[in-house]
C-alpha cells in the first residue's frame, strides 16, 4: 500500500489546522462581539409643530443611521411614536434617547416609576429639545435625578438665537468638535441641581438682549432670567450629568430646526453624547459621520399635512 497520499494529506491537514482554528475562533467571536455592543434605543414623540421643526422620528433616524455606520454601538429607532407598549425593549438599553413633546405632553409622564427603575439600573438618558421640559413637581424632580436639570416654566426661556460655542470644555462629548455657532430655539436658564453638582456645561454662551425682548411670560421671560443675563452669566444649553448613584444623562435644548442635523459639529456633539451616556469610549476625534444629504434629511418626516421645504445645511 502506498502511504505517500496519506502522508501528503496529513501534512496538508497540519498546515491548514492553525488557520482553520483561527477562522473558527474568529467566526465564533463575531456574534459575541456584536452581542456585546451597547444598545441605544431611540423613542420618538408624535408629530409636533410645522414641517421642518420638531421632526422627532426623522432626527432620530439620522442619528441612529450614523451610529450604526460607525460600528461602535447598535442603535434602534422604535417604529411606533410614544412610549413603547412593550417596555421590555428598554430593559437592555445602555442609553435611551427621547425626542418628543415636553411638559404635560411628555411621553414619560405616565411611566415615571418604570422609567425611574431603568435609571436606577444605570441606563443612560438623553432628552432632546422640548423633551428637556418637565412639569414641576414629581416629573421635574425625577429629571433632576436622571438628567441633572430641566427646562422649567416661568424660569427658563425659549428664544431663537445664534449662540457662539467657544470655547468648548475638555470633555469626551466635545472630542473632535470645533467651536461653532448655529441658530436654533436654544432654551436657557435651565433648572439645575443645587450648585451644579455633577453637571458639566457642554454648550454655553451669554445670550444677547434681543433674546429677552418679549414680555414676561411662561417661556418668554421673568425677573430671574433677566437679572442673570444682565449680570453677564453664560447660559448652558447642553450639559452632561453623572448621577451619584450611577448612570449618565445629557440634556440638549437645540433640535427645533431639523436641518441643523446637517451641521457636522451640531450632529457630532449629539453622537458623542450618546456614546458617553452609554459609557462607551468616545473616539479621540469623536464619532465620524457623513453629512446627511438633502434626500436623507427629507426622509422619514412626519406627515403634518403640508409638504416640508427641502432643508439646507446649517451654518
Amino acid at each position: 500500500m502506498d502511504k505517500r497520499p496519506f502522508i501528503r494529506n496529513l501534512e496538508t491537514m497540519k498546515s491548514i489546522r492553525p488557520v482553520t482554528i483561527l477562522l473558527l475562533a474568529f467566526g465564533l467571536l463575531l456574534p459575541a462581539c456584536a452581542a456585546d455592543k451597547a444598545k441605544i434605543v431611540f423613542i420618538s414623540g408624535k408629530p409636533s409643530h410645522g414641517p421642518g421643526s420638531h421632526e422627532h422620528r426623522a432626527g432620530n433616524m439620522i442619528l441612529a443611521r450614523a451610529l450604526n455606520a460607525s460600528g461602535l454601538v447598535e442603535a434602534v429607532v422604535l417604529e411606533e411614536a410614544g412610549y413603547p407598549k412593550d417596555p421590555s425593549v428598554l430593559a437592555d438599553a445602555a442609553t435611551i434617547v427621547i425626542y418628543c413633546t415636553g411638559h404635560g405632553g411628555h411621553l414619560v409622564n405616565p411611566h415615571l416609576k418604570e422609567f425611574d427603575a431603568l435609571m436606577k439600573k444605570g441606563a443612560g438618558v438623553i432628552m432632546i429639545h422640548w423633551a428637556t421640559e418637565a412639569v414641576s413637581g414629581d416629573p421635574g424632580n425625577k429629571f433632576l435625578e436622571w438628567l441633572g436639570g430641566f427646562c422649567d416654566l416661568n424660569w427658563s426661556v425659549n428664544p431663537h438665537w445664534t449662540p457662539k460655542f467657544d470655547p468648548l470644555p475638555n470633555h469626551p462629548i466635545c472630542n473632535g468638535v470645533k467651536p461653532f455657532r448655529i441658530n436654533d430655539e436654544w432654551y436657557y436658564h435651565m433648572r439645575f441641581v443645587k450648585d451644579l453638582k455633577s453637571v458639566t456645561p457642554i454648550l454655553a454662551d451669554l445670550p444677547g438682549p434681543e433674546t429677552l425682548r418679549r414680555p414676561n411670560g411662561t417661556r418668554s421671560g421673568n425677573p430671574a432670567v433677566r437679572a442673570a443675563v444682565a449680570g453677564g452669566e453664560r447660559q448652558t444649553v447642553a450639559w452632561a450629568f453623572e448621577r451619584p448613584t450611577g448612570g449618565r444623562g445629557f440634556g440638549f435644548t437645540g433640535g427645533h430646526v431639523h436641518r441643523n442635523w446637517q451641521h457636522d459639529g451640531f450632529r457630532k456633539i449629539m453622537l458623542n453624547a450618546i456614546l458617553w451616556t452609554a459609557q462607551v469610549d468616545v473616539p479621540k476625534n469623536g464619532v465620524v459621520s457623513a453629512t446627511p444629504t438633502d434626500a436623507e434629511m427629507n426622509a422619514n418626516l412626519d406627515d403634518k399635512g403640508t409638504k416640508a421645504k427641502k432643508p439646507s445645511r446649517g451654518k
